[in-house]
């Protein structure tokens, strides 16, 4: 074979693969879609899509309480679905990516126990981190503690000696002493104030507010195009640190720069539905086994397959049992699980072999 006619394979094997790269975006956007539609059309009260669509096009067609149940309940629950499901699973795909680990998210990392704990102490003693917070109190302390935690987690990578798997363990210290403190608080706590602190670990997107989405919204159309803007170098992270180091890569700026957006994508979604664990490790393990490692597909992928893996939590939180909405961090445990599991034992035999 000449080496024009190889250079014609190569480039025709890499459009190929490109072409099936972005075929797998479209398809998950679609299955994105729809979930989201179902989502809109389905809870307490049964109303046909062609009923949900006119009270989208036109509020009051149908007069103020289905527009109530619309535009002010369904609505804004399925858009932080989505937002919440792409914040956290990005999150999870950079956290993974700087320290090289497919185990890591926020959830197991600390982060989601920190803003637990945050929580708890607006509930059972009332102690606010920022004063004057007034209704926001409970978000902002979970908010706050989530922010810190990842500042923890951002300092401890400046330390000398510091590896990627020195910093999962670090992460697990984290998430056993929240854990620890959050018990405490349970313990100090009324019978009232339990049920509060539980239902806030559970996760819900009861709490949705078009004020939370449009904060969302904002944080994902910076960090998305951020991430991209750095998918050369933690592509080359991806192969390992000396080699991104002799490819000119400051892989320290490069995890400071990524554990930064980390924090405000992780801490703003946990302040928003509580507790959601492993949406940050099925998004960006399912994005990977798609297309590769490749960050400029990863990325987008990851934030498309977490949104709709929240969005289809929503549906089935709504439809296992009619009139009775579960909690959202109950079923995505029960999901995530399985593929933490999976991804351990995948990671083993990947030493044995």
């Amino acid at each position: 074979m000449t080496p024009d006619a190889n250079a014609a394979q190569m480039r025709q094997a890499y459009a190929a693969r490109t072409h099936r790269r972005y075929g797998m975006m479209g398809l998950v956007f679609v299955l994105l879609a729809l979930s989201f539609l179902l989502d809109i059309t389905t809870g307490p009260g049964h109303y046909s899509l062609s009923t949900v669509f006119e009270v989208l096009s036109d509020p009051m067609s149908h007069g103020v309480r289905l527009k109530v149940i619309v535009w002010d309940y369904r609505l804004p629950v399925a858009i932080t679905a989505v937002i919440v499901g792409a914040l956290l699973a990005v999150a999870g795909a950079q956290m993974q990516t700087i320290l090289n680990n497919p185990l890591a998210e926020p959830f197991t990392l600390g982060v989601s126990a920190a803003a637990s704990f945050g929580a708890s102490l607006a509930i059972v003693l009332g102690i606010s981190v920022i004063p004057a917070v007034g209704p926001i109190l409970v978000t902002t302390n979970a908010f706050v503690f989530a922010l810190l935690t990842c500042g923890v987690i951002l300092l401890a990578t400046r330390l000398k000696g510091v590896g990627s798997e020195t910093m999962i363990l670090f992460g697990i210290a984290i998430f056993f002493t929240f854990s620890a403190l959050l018990a405490l608080m349970q313990y100090m706590a009324s019978e009232d104030q339990i049920a509060r602190i539980v239902f806030w670990m559970m996760g819900s997107l009861s709490r949705a507010s078009w004020e939370k989405i449009l904060l969302g919204a904002l944080l994902l159309a910076v960090a998305i195009p951020f991430s991209l803007y750095r998918t050369w170098p933690m592509t080359a992270l991806r192969m390992g640190e000396a080699t991104a180091e002799s490819m000119g890569v400051d892989v320290a700026r490069l995890r400071v720069e990524m554990l930064i957006c980390i924090s405000l994508l992780a801490a703003t979604a946990v302040s928003f539905v509580g507790t959601v664990g492993f949406v940050g490790l099925v998004g960006p393990h399912i994005a990977r086994l798609l297309v590769g490692e490749d960050q400029r597909y990863f990325i987008p992928l990851s934030a498309l397959v977490g949104a709709l893996v929240l969005s289809l939590t929503s549906l089935i939180s709504k439809s296992i049992t009619p009139g009775i909405i579960y909690p959202i961090g109950i079923i995505t445990s029960l999901i995530g699980v399985p593929v933490f599991v999976s991804i351990i034992l995948g990671t083993r035999r990947d030493r044995l072999s």
